[in-house]
């Protein structure tokens, strides 16, 4: 389903990546979790979305969550709402637009050890098995 830009936010976008505000997140780099580029980029309406993007992000920089803003037209992201979460509770989005970094969250509570463990060993398991990834 695609959105106008004017959207209700704010928006979020988990990575390890040093950002600037005022910097252009753009399709065509490589995926913060797996060795492919993407034609689009992809975002959360939700903190803990980004939060598990951030902390799940391949990587040795820091872990950061960035206020962002869509440039263009963006939609559900189909990878998660058509196939793991329909109506799409964890508002996941992708665009072919530029996002805009507006502002960087700086406190914010990580998940448990134990919660992010489970979480790196289901993407361990999906990945020995070929089973769905994570895109973004």
């Amino acid at each position: 389903m695609t959105h106008a830009p004017t959207h209700t936010g704010p928006f979020y976008h988990g990575t390890r990546a040093d950002l600037a505000v005022g910097a252009l997140l753009t399709p065509g780099h490589t995926s913060n979790y797996a060795d492919r580029t993407l034609s689009w980029i992809y975002f959360s309406g939700t903190l803990d979305a980004a939060i598990s993007g951030c902390e799940l992000a391949r990587g040795d920089g820091r872990e950061r969550i960035y206020l962002v803003e869509p440039t263009g037209a963006f939609e559900d992201d189909p990878n998660l709402t058509d196939k793991r979460f329909p109506g799409n509770p964890t508002q996941s989005y992708r665009s072919q637009a530029p996002l805009r970094v507006i502002g960087e969250v700086e406190t914010w509570q990580p998940h448990p050890p134990e919660r992010l463990a489970e979480m790196k060993a289901a993407l361990a398991r999906m990945a020995a098995e070929g089973g769905p990834e994570i895109i973004g």
